[in-house]
């Protein structure tokens, strides 16, 4: 639990020195999103090889998870609210 928090922190600091104030468009924010997620499982991905053959320390490994729990949690959340957003539009009155 005490990953995911600490996760959860630098994500916070990520997301505070990122330009919020409206004068970026959404696309170019989506784009970076996904360009970090696949960042993410990219390097969760390596760390998990390095530490088959043993060379990655094993709190690597288990952080690099945690990473990647996260990331894959956070796209589900973002998936499903879209889907949600999408229904609702569908039951709209014409």
């Amino acid at each position: 639990m005490d990953v995911k928090i600490t996760q959860a922190l630098r994500g916070y600091n990520a997301t505070k020195s990122a330009d919020l104030s409206g004068n970026d468009t959404g696309g170019n924010l989506a784009g970076t999103a996904a360009k970090d997620f696949a960042e993410t499982l990219a390097k969760a991905e390596t760390v998990a090889q390095q530490a088959m053959t043993g060379n990655a320390d094993p709190h690597a490994l288990v952080e690099a998870l945690a990473n990647t729990q996260l990331a894959v949690e956070t796209a589900v959340t973002v998936r499903d609210r879209v889907v949600e957003a999408y229904q609702e539009i569908l039951r709209m009155p014409v």
